[in-house]
């Protein structure tokens, strides 16, 4: 059973900041790259960050460049996503994906992805 669950989402002020969670259940969390992604209304499923398997490969959007933060805790089975600054066009839902093959290399492609958790709301406001 694959199973990936996110959290930490919420309301957060233009300028805040907030940290992301995202916890795999079930599966050989060591195995899998995680992705961070997100969803707008009325937009697609883009990239914000992602992270290899053994966390020695990191990749941001470009958007989010010098805002973000990603890392992973082999322990809790989880991985965080901090974002610092973040600004009105940062609110979406956003997903973690787990990726297992080729490597389970990071990408920023949401076909790349096999797993993906439910998201997590977060909305900026002022």
């Amino acid at each position: 059973q694959f199973t990936l669950v996110e959290s930490g989402g919420g309301l957060v002020q233009p300028g805040g900041s907030l940290r992301l969670s995202c916890v795999a259940l079930g599966f050989s969390f060591g195995d899998y790259a995680i992705g961070w992604f997100r969803q707008a209304p009325g937009k697609g499923r883009e990239g914000v960050s992602c992270i290899s398997n053994s966390g020695g490969t990191t990749r941001f959007a470009e958007s989010m460049k010098g805002r973000v933060t990603i890392s992973r805790d082999g322990a809790k089975n989880t991985v965080f996503l901090e974002m610092n600054n973040l600004k009105p066009e940062d609110p979406a839902v956003y997903f973690c994906g787990a990726r297992g093959t080729s490597g389970a290399g990071c990408y920023l492609e949401r076909s790349q992805y096999d797993y993906w958790g439910q998201g997590t709301q977060v909305t900026v406001s002022p």
